[in-house]
């Protein structure tokens, strides 16, 4: 068995070179075989490139690739870990309850981070989703249909060699076999003419026997070839499910987003009055001058604290007044704040010792 293979083996390699050389007829596959074998390569590639990009989508940190892939041959489960926008989350409540929760910056972050662990949810859904709904797919075509291809391409290859080879060696006989024909050896004609002629039959019946090996195997090959077409029925079924998977993901983080946003609009932002600071809206900050034009018409010295309904407040920031109409503010500072009828939601009166004037509602933290 072994020399048999290692016989076959020669022959192929000899029929191999001949072709490259130009020495032996090479056996051509019809146009329609031709096209099959170039769209299964067409596809085998481009699904590979698709599939590597994916990944590289899902899954962007390299090292945690290698690490899944080790986890997958193992066929063990990989460990779960916080995704960054679950990371950023946890950080930003952590920093809030340092912060402190009452004050806007770590109310704020609450929020935010709030935001970022429900981001961070979604997309760990969408990566689920899209590794069992488009890359799995994908990766058994590679893993499996495609090697089974590859495999049976392999043995065609091997049997066309083999058909080669013994139509060579059938043209040798014949060869021989018209030359000894042509010029005759009359004390061992026979002899010779029958072992020539012995050797030319024996080559038809292996010739037979290879065309009938290749034209087998040929047809298993093909069906598989033809196969392709299914696989990309499937895979656009899985691309389908992948855009559906995708815009969920957009749509829930959308959501998300909006939510956050509409809660963040009820806060007041801080570093709204801050002079040196230019609103990325485009819009008038709540302290400049112009949202405040309805305070302009009080005149703060003739103003009078209530007799009920002023609190105690303590500076978060700095803050230096712009006018004569505001009050100067120190962080830290404890002062009583007010508010009297007309005058804007963001500023409140307030009084230290013998000074008046009008603060922001974003610099302080109503104590009472």
């Amino acid at each position: 068995m072994f020399l048999k293979k290692l016989c076959a083996f020669r022959f192929r390699v000899q029929s191999f070179t001949g072709e490259k050389f130009g020495q032996v007829e090479k056996t051509e596959l019809d146009a329609h075989f031709e096209n099959l074998l170039s769209r299964a390569d067409s596809t085998k590639n481009w699904t590979e490139k698709i599939f590597r990009q994916t990944e590289v989508l899902l899954q962007p940190n390299p090292s945690s690739r290698i690490e899944e892939f080790l986890y997958e041959k193992l066929d063990r489960t990989v460990p779960s870990r916080p995704n960054n926008e679950e990371l950023l989350g946890h950080y930003m409540q952590d920093a809030a309850k340092d912060f402190g929760p009452g004050t806007p910056y770590g109310s704020t972050l609450i929020k935010v981070g709030d935001c970022e662990r429900r981001l961070g949810s979604v997309q760990r859904e969408f990566l689920q989703t899209s590794a069992i709904s488009f890359l799995t797919p994908l990766r058994n075509f590679l893993e499996g249909d495609w090697r089974t291809i590859s495999k049976e391409r392999r043995l065609l290859e091997n049997r066309r060699l083999d058909l080669d080879s013994c139509k060579a060696r059938l043209k040798k006989a014949k060869l021989a076999e018209s030359k000894a024909a042509a010029v005759p050896d009359f004390q061992e004609t026979r002899p010779r003419n029958y072992v020539l002629s012995a050797s030319a039959s024996a080559a038809e019946h292996e010739l037979r026997v290879a065309q009938t090996e290749f034209d087998r195997q040929a047809e298993v090959t093909r069906l598989l070839l033809e196969g392709i077409s299914s696989t990309h029925v499937n895979h656009l079924r899985c691309l389908h499910e992948f855009v559906e998977a995708q815009t969920a993901y957009y749509k829930q983080c959308h959501l998300h987003m909006q939510d956050l946003q509409k809660e963040l609009d009820r806060f007041p932002n801080a570093f709204a009055g801050n002079p040196g600071h230019s609103m990325a809206s485009g819009g008038s900050s709540p302290l400049d001058p112009a949202s405040a034009v309805e305070t302009d018409t009080l005149k703060i010295e003739e103003v009078q604290a209530p007799a009920t309904g002023t609190r105690k407040a303590k500076v978060l920031y700095d803050y230096d007044a712009a006018d004569t109409s505001e009050l100067s503010l120190l962080a830290d500072e404890l002062i009583t704040v007010y508010t009297v009828p007309g005058m804007d939601s963001d500023w409140l009166v307030g009084e230290r010792g013998n000074q008046k004037g009008k603060v922001p509602v974003t610099y302080l933290e109503l104590l009472s």
